[in-house]
Formats: structure tokens, sequence, C-alpha cells
């Protein structure tokens, strides 16, 4: 730890606030918010951490925090600088998952829709639903038994739904409000739990339409009976109160938490949601926080009350969400509760084996590669891989792994503008070059070991333009490959070495993935550019000549060879100007007699 943390760490305030961990290049890391700040940051530092949390201090290069008043008030900010930063050791809900709903909207012909989004516009909500395909399949369910408006036609103009009885908007004689206000209520009745009582009303209008003979009718029914069973069956009566509630449950061990949230709808169990992820704080200050930021940036329509487990800050939650946080000692609430407990537990445990296997082939895999090399942890490594046939087309590719898993967002394409010919190592010099001006340009990250997938030509042409033009000293490492085109020799240094890596090892199973990506990403651009080249005709080359005057030559002349044996006069007849004409022709044959030379 170096002298400036240190400093910092003795003068850290008693109170409430929040932190900001920064690595190395002064990104934030990690946001965290305690009771005590003193406390807290300093325990990162002292005592026995996990080894998840001595990745993250090692990391850490310097911090920065922010006194609040309140707990309250640390809770808030500290939901706000993650969504804020969005840093890589918070990964608390970063895929800022929202969750399907049903809509009402409140125009004139209302409409039934599915959306993420609930808005103060007089629609009527429904929710959540825990996945888009049980949204879709009450609605379509919904929209069997209600004719709300399913089409944007003007009255007196049927749409296909009209048809099917399952749109009144675009009706010769539109339905008035009391007619949709009561679909509505019907609506609601049966997402409340009303379906049963329109049930027994379709039972008996399918006997009635069975003793009328009218078999066709009845089978529709039945079908429709089922469906609304099959539908309605996958929500199970948990508590007879009707009453809104999400029952929360979490367990943690080895520094990872999950938490299950129970979505009961009416007294309906609908469907449960499931999170997992990494810790660093207390485990209770850890899942209110997850509360807070489930609700106020992800889950906006609350229900009226929350079941939470024993232990947990009721009175914070209340505060913080303006709803009913409780946390039940006896009954059916608590054996929810505790249900949701048992659930957390048997998922984190079944994720653990999956965690360890995925780490050995990835952070370890990049821990070991760093120890390799004599470097610090190369968590962002970029690779580049050039591609050509003969110097034609000629293109380099950059794939970026971070923390051992290929970061697709982050893919780059080269054309090589400035090098003539096949020489592999000029098109390295400039996409370097190109790669890394643009990155002290416009201050985004560097990484932490680049690669190259080339021998020492490669890696001294590299190293030329990252030291002596761009005056950056980062580690840069070459792969060889044998006959086979498979990976032979990790070569590092300057003048470069071979790095022994065991073949059975993970670090070298990462060092083949990185190669295998970055060339199959190079190939595949290239293969594209050569695909395009293939259908350019020679007409692409003339100025003035653009893709409709091409199409229009080639559909009334049939070939290029045609174009250029005909008439100025012929040419301009279709509405050609006569100077492009006068190009076209001129560069045809100007063509042609230098092919002949």
């Amino acid at each position: 730890m170096n002298q400036q943390l240190n400093e910092k760490l003795a003068v850290l305030p008693s109170q409430p606030g929040c932190y900001l961990m920064k690595d190395k290049n002064n990104t934030v890391i990690y946001v965290g918010k305690s009771k005590v700040l003193r406390n807290r940051v300093r325990s990162y530092f002292t005592g026995a951490n996990d080894k998840k949390t001595q990745r993250l201090v090692q990391e850490i290069r310097d911090f920065e925090y922010i006194v609040t008043t309140s707990e309250m008030e640390a809770l808030i900010l500290e939901m706000n600088l993650i969504k804020k930063y969005n840093p890589r050791y918070n990964v608390l809900l970063k895929d800022d998952k929202s969750y399907p709903y049903l809509k009402i909207t409140s125009e004139r012909h209302p409409r039934l829709l599915i959306t993420r989004n609930i808005k103060k516009d007089k629609g009527k909500y429904f929710g959540p639903y825990p996945n888009v395909l049980a949204a879709r399949e009450t609605k379509k369910l919904l929209d069997r038994l209600y004719p709300l408006r399913k089409c944007n036609n003007p009255p007196g103009r049927p749409c296909l739904y009209y048809h099917m009885d399952q749109c009144l908007a675009c009706s010769e004689n539109p339905a008035s409000e009391t007619t949709y206000k009561e679909i509505i209520q019907n609506i609601t009745s049966f997402l409340h739990g009303g379906h049963q009582e329109i049930k027994n009303d379709l039972v008996g209008k399918m006997h009635e339409a069975s003793e009328e003979l009218n078999f066709e009718r009845a089978k529709e029914l039945r079908d429709l009976i089922q469906h609304i069973e099959a539908v309605m069956e996958r929500q199970r009566m948990t508590l007879n109160d009707q009453v809104d509630r999400d029952i929360f449950g979490y367990s943690y061990d080895k520094g990872w938490m999950c938490i299950q949230v129970f979505f009961v709808r009416q007294g309906k169990l609908i469907e449960r949601d499931v999170s997992i992820f990494p810790f660093f704080d207390e485990p209770e200050d850890t899942f209110i926080s997850f509360i807070g930021r489930f609700y106020l940036h992800h889950h906006h329509l609350k229900p009226k009350q929350l079941l939470v487990p024993i232990g947990t800050d009721t009175d914070l939650l209340s505060e913080l969400l303006e709803v009913n946080a409780h946390t039940p000692f006896r009954g059916r609430k608590k054996e929810l509760v505790e249900l949701a407990m048992k659930n957390a537990k048997i998922a984190l445990d079944e994720k653990f084996s999956l965690i360890e296997r995925d780490e050995e082939r990835t952070i370890q895999a990049v821990e070991k590669l760093g120890e390799a090399l004599h470097i610090e942890t190369p968590h962002r490594i970029e690779a580049f891989d050039n591609s050509n046939i003969q110097g034609t087309d000629p293109v380099s590719a950059m794939v970026v792994f971070s923390d051992g898993n290929p970061d697709k967002k982050e893919y780059r394409k080269y054309k090589i503008r400035n090098v003539e010919g096949p020489d592999d190592y000029e098109t390295m010099r400039e996409v370097i070059r190109r790669r890394y001006t643009r990155v002290l340009k416009e201050e985004l990250p560097l990484p932490d070991l680049i690669i190259v997938d080339g021998g020492k030509g490669q890696m001294s042409a590299a190293l030329d333009v990252l030291e002596n033009e761009l005056g950056l000293d980062i580690p840069l490492c070459g792969l060889a490959k044998d006959d086979k085109h498979k990976t032979s020799e990790l070569l590092y240094g300057n003048p470069p070495v071979m790095i022994q890596l065991s073949r059975q090892s993970q670090a070298f199973y990462l060092v083949q993935r990185i190669q295998d990506e970055v060339h199959r990403f190079a190939i595949s651009f290239h293969r594209q550019l050569r695909g395009k080249s293939l259908f350019q005709s020679e007409l692409d080359k003339i100025p003035g000549v653009g893709e409709k005057r091409r199409r229009l030559l080639l559909t009334h002349f049939k070939s290029v060879n045609e174009i250029k044996h005909t008439s100025l006069e012929k040419i301009t007849k279709l509405g050609v100007p006569q100077d492009v004409a006068q190009s076209i022709l001129t560069h045809l044959n100007d063509e042609e007699g230098s092919e002949t030379t």
C-alpha cells in the first residue's frame, strides 16, 4: 500500500457516507457506502479478506469519499453513483433489467399492450410478470376474451381482428365508452383473481352450445377454458388477503450473495427473480442496497408490502421506498420468507461449482499469465491480427478480452490505407499507430497487455510505434504458430524471449482462445471485403456514376463491354449528362488500352 493511501486512511471521518475506489487509470472500479466511513474503508486494507476482495484491493491506487448527514442519504447517493459510473466491481443489476407489465391505455379506444416502462399517463398497469413470455401468454388469452382495439383502422374499415371478434374499434358503430369501461373492469377483475368466475361462465356457454348441437362453438369454448387453466395454473394461491407483496430472501457465502424475490399479486405467487453476484460490504447493507436499486432504478411499480428476513432494517427500507417493509415472525408469511431464503441458498450452492470452473479458465488464467510475464494482472488484453491475400484488400482486426472473457462490443476492424503489397510489418505499424493515437486522443482506457499475432518482426514493429512514436509503456507479447497453424510460442520482452507455459495450463488455453478469436475476426472481415469487391463494376470507378446510373446502364446495355462499344448519343438518350457519358466512354476505352500494353 502506497504512502498516499496510508495518509488518507489516517484522516477518514467517523461519519456516514460513500466511498469511491479507483485504479491506476483513475477509473472508479467500486462504490460503497457505510454508517462509519473510517471503519469500512480501513477494513479493506487490514485483516483477512477473501480472494475476490483481495483482487479488488490489489487494483486500488486511490479513493475518495463523500460525507452525508445520514445513512439514508448515503444509500441514495450510493445508488446514484453506481448508476453514473457503472463500476466494474459493482455488478448488482448491471444489465439494467426491467420487468414486463400489461397496460390498458387511456385512449378513446383503449388497447392492451406489453410494456417495460411505467408512465403517469392515466393508463392501468398490471404486473410485473417474470418474463415477457408470461406477459405474452396472458395478453394472448385476454385478447381472445375481450375485444379491445388491435388496429389503427378508421370506423367502418374492419380489420382481420374485427372479423375474429377481437377488435371493436373499427366497427361501423364503434363501442361506447360505457362498453369499454365494462371490458376494462372485466380485465381488471380477471387479473386480480376473478378468472374463476369467467371460466365458470364459459363452461355454461360451452354446455349450451353442445345442447344446441353447435359442436364447433363448443370446441372453441372448451379450448379457451383449457387455455385459461394452462395460464392460471402456473399461479398458485399463497395468501388469502389479496394484497400485492414482494417477498425477499437472501443467502451469502465466500463473498457471493444470492437474492430471491417472490412476486405475489392478489394472493398469487406469479413467479420469482434470482440474482447472484459478488459483494464487498456487510451482507445486510448489500441486501438493502440491492432492494433500493431494484425499485428506484429498475422496477418502479412497487407493491403494497415487502416481506424481508429477520435482521433487515425495515424502518430504513420503508422510509426509502415509501412502502410497508415488514419482517414476519410467525405464520404463512414467515414460511414464505424462509422459502425464499432456502431457495437462495440452493441457488448459491449450485452456482459455486460453475463459478469456480469459470474463474479457473478466466480470471485465474489471467492472473497466471501475468505471473508468467512478471507484470500486473492484465485485466484488459487487446490482440491484433492482419489478413490479406497477396496484398489485396489488406485488413487488420483487434479483439478485447476483459478478465479472460471476450468483450465483443470493444472489437474493432481496420482497412489498411498506406501499405502496398503484402507487408505484414508495416501493416502492424499502421494499425497500432491508428489504434493508440485514437486511445490517447479520446482518453480511452489503455490495455494492460497487447498481443500481436506474429513473431519478433511484428513485435518489433508494434513496439517501435508504441515506445518511440507515442511514448507508451505497455507490455506487449507475440504469438508464433507452428506448421499446423497452432499456437506454439509466447514471446515477450525486448529482445523477445520465449515464455514457458504448460500446454495443459489454463493460461495457455487463454492465449490460444485469444489468438483463435482475433484470427477468426480478421479473416471474417477480410472475406466480407473480398465478397464486396467481387460484385463491384468498372463503372463504380467513374466519377458521376452512382448506383442508380450503373443499374440503368447495365439494364439497357446488358454488359460493360456493350457500353464500351456504343455511341455517346445512345448513352445520353438514357438521361445521362453528356460530360458523364463522355467520361464513361473515355474510362472504359482507356482501361482496354492499358490492359493490352
